[in-house]
């Protein structure tokens, strides 16, 4: 009996993941089409309401197109292994003090970890697609992914250090009385950046760009194939947006308790995705030398700095009362 409810659990979780990609994907469509002054879809249902599932009907009834010269296992295994990651995850996300479908005292570093795997599935249909664009794309995630994780990870020890716990329930409710995006306000932004680059998305889309690549490693990829690895993008960006509220924003917590916990904890995960959304309306994208610089050269030594400083200044605070 427990394990049908978990069960039911993880597929109540997986199917309201699915409807908010979808209509992520629609609310992306109409700001950028707001910010460019043009109407954005409009035609399926009232002001375009359908249009997410006319699109997923559209692609789920299409032909997958496997390439002659590729691995074709590996090819088909690519974005089922990338969705799957991307699903993985959200098991650790709280919501609410009680609702949350895995409450491990590891889950910081459970979710470090399945972000790491994402990116095996770019890797292998790069790899297994057996074409230069989708073998250059993969590359360049590989790259940008492992170099952000970098400072993804010290941002991450940050927030350990200054909660004492890996559970991301505790983490929260560390936050009760300050959001340590007040007291870690510059590395709350980094983070926000950071999210952006491990998302792939712009400025930092470089295993994409349809300019260069066209569309980089899925480029061989139509109908459901393809649909996967959108679905997994977008639940990514939505992951993102929720790990940095959780880890930056206080989670649930509002002020003075104005609003219930499961409706700010939404609130607050909206915010972000509309930024994602500005991000991609506004920004040019990053040269790649530049991409690497700011990993490298400027944010890892900024997040080691601040890591620094944050355990020197808890130290002090824990040694002065008793010195004096």
């Amino acid at each position: 009996m427990v394990f049908l409810y978990i069960i039911l659990k993880i597929l109540v979780l997986v199917v309201c993941l699915l409807i908010s990609v979808a209509y992520f994907t629609l609310a992306e469509r109409k700001l950028m089409g707001g910010i460019q002054r043009r109407r954005g879809p409009n035609v399926i249902g009232w002001v375009g309401l359908f249009q997410p599932l006319a699109d997923g009907l559209k692609l789920f009834v299409k032909e997958t197109v496997i390439p002659t010269n590729s691995n074709q296992f590996v090819f088909v295994l690519a974005p089922m292994l990338t969705f799957f990651f991307s699903i993985l995850a959200w098991l650790i996300i709280p919501f609410s003090e009680t609702t949350v479908l895995f409450d491990g005292n590891l889950a910081l570093l459970y979710f470090f970890a399945i972000s790491s795997l994402c990116v095996y599935g770019i890797i292998l249909s790069g790899w297994s697609s057996n074409s230069k664009y989708s073998f250059l794309g993969c590359l360049r995630s590989v790259a940008q992914m492992i170099s952000y994780e970098v400072s993804m990870g010290f941002i991450f020890l940050i927030v350990i250090v200054s909660s004492g716990s890996l559970n991301l329930v505790d983490i929260i409710l560390s936050q009760k009385y300050i959001w340590y995006a007040v007291p870690h306000l510059p590395v709350f932004l980094c983070f926000f950046i950071v999210a952006l680059a491990e998302t792939n998305r712009h400025p930092f889309d470089l295993p994409e760009a349809e300019a260069e690549l066209v569309s980089g490693y899925n480029v061989e990829y139509s109908a459901m194939a393809f649909a996967l690895f959108f679905l997994a993008e977008y639940a990514n960006m939505l992951l993102m947006s929720a790990i940095t509220v959780v880890l930056f924003l206080g989670g649930w917590f509002f002020p003075f308790n104005l609003l219930p916990n499961f409706l700010s904890f939404n609130i607050k995960l909206v915010f972000f995705v509309i930024c994602f959304i500005w991000a991609r309306a506004a920004l040019p994208r990053y040269r790649y030398d530049q991409l690497m610089l700011l990993g490298w050269k400027l944010f890892l030594p900024f997040c080691l700095g601040w890591l620094v400083f944050t355990i020197t200044t808890l130290i002090l605070f824990d040694f002065l009362p008793n010195f004096y």
